[in-house]
């Protein structure tokens, strides 16, 4: 008797876009709720600034976008604006609530 394949087609239910993009986590810390996603190097196609540490985040480098998670938003799913957003060296999104921002 043949094995059953009990793996579902998940390819018809994910959304490129946000495949390609990342999934957002909640994380919860003395400075409030955060959106935060990881952008990989190869997604890295822009330069940033750091808020934490006021220096580039230069193109090809990995990084974590981070958005206040309980902002009143009009934008789809509730996840804020681009406005809201912020790309932080990962270093200086770990460390943030240990200094201030420059």
């Amino acid at each position: 008797m043949p094995r059953k394949n009990n793996r579902r087609d998940d390819a018809a239910e994910l959304d490129p876009e946000k495949v390609r993009r990342g999934a957002a986590w909640v994380v919860s810390g003395p400075d409030g709720c955060w959106y935060v996603r990881s952008v990989t190097a190869a997604g890295a196609v822009k330069v940033y600034r750091c808020p934490g540490c006021d220096h580039e985040i230069a193109q090809g480098v990995a990084h974590v976008v981070a958005w206040p998670a309980d902002i009143d938003s009009d934008s789809a799913y509730g996840l804020g604006t681009i406005a809201d957003r912020r790309h932080w060296h990962t270093a200086c999104w770990n460390a943030r609530t240990r200094r201030r921002p420059r």
